[in-house]
């Protein structure tokens, strides 16, 4: 019974899809870096109507449905302008996937894009145990990242010549590419204008959540409110990583994270 009365309200936004907004904040990633968190507080914010579900993937993965199942996701524009609200959603892999920024910047230019970057080695780490808890990974984590080269081989060019084409592997393990973030940056930064990306230190967010969101609601032009906790999302627990494999792939980051500090004209300390 669920089920219909959700596919009947989804089928009334897809039929009303030309009366509805597009968002005008996206959070693109990355993944495993706090982005739930940050989507659940902006989405309690009175001045917040968030997107039907967090991650609507339409950039990456959905494209192929069109746009107006992309607007059935958000609010009217009667409702946006009525109640004077905004409106987003955050779909963590949109920073990796070679074609979403493209993508967006052709539909939405004028969107706002936070990032939230988390030292690549814990990103890694996490992004790995995630996998294991959602049974899409089987082996060690040193495992896998020696086979990622190997998993993710062609991959690329194979998503570039057919924008249909979805790679499983590209998505899901991914694990040190995706720290890279250098060359993802890079390619946004090509396409929007810098007022119109905000990048977050993932460990600046965690260690105080209510200056960082303070400085998000800023970015969205949002009047200052706080949730009444900042409780962690998605947030789990797993073993702490082999001290060699750390420092093995603390000296691997260390050259695209010097790129990317000497690029943003900011220092993260993640190779300490």
């Amino acid at each position: 019974m669920k089920k219909v009365i959700e596919e009947e309200v989804f089928l009334h936004r897809l039929l009303t899809s030309h009366i509805r907004v597009l968002p005008d904040f996206i959070i693109i990633g990355a993944q495993r870096c706090g982005t739930t968190s940050l989507y659940n507080y902006l989405s309690q914010h009175p001045c917040v109507v968030p997107a039907l579900v967090k991650e609507v993937h339409f950039f990456d993965i959905n494209f192929h449905k069109g746009i107006h199942w992309y607007r059935s996701h958000f609010p009217t524009f009667l409702e946006k302008y009525k109640q004077n609200i905004i409106t987003g959603e955050a779909s963590p892999y949109y920073i990796f996937h070679p074609h979403a920024a493209r993508r967006i910047f052709k539909i939405i230019p004028q969107v706002k894009l936070i990032v939230l970057l988390r030292n690549p080695v814990d990103r890694a780490y996490s992004h790995y145990h995630h996998e294991v808890r959602i049974g899409a990974e089987t082996l060690s984590f040193e495992e896998a990242i020696e086979k990622e080269s190997e998993r993710l081989k062609g991959e690329i060019k194979k998503m570039l010549e057919n924008e249909n084409y979805y790679s499983f592997n590209h998505q899901h393990y991914s694990y040190l590419s995706r720290g890279i973030y250098i060359d993802q940056i890079k390619v946004w930064m090509s396409l929007f204008p810098k007022e119109q990306i905000l990048i977050i230190k993932s460990e600046d967010f965690y260690a105080n959540p209510s200056a960082v969101f303070r400085r998000v609601l800023e970015f969205l032009n949002l009047p200052i409110w706080e949730p009444k906790e900042y409780k962690k999302f998605n947030y789990a627990n797993y073993p702490k990583m082999n001290p060699a494999t750390r420092k093995r792939l603390i000296k691997f980051f260390e050259p695209y994270n010097q790129k990317l500090y000497e690029y943003l004209g900011v220092n993260f300390g993640w190779d300490r």
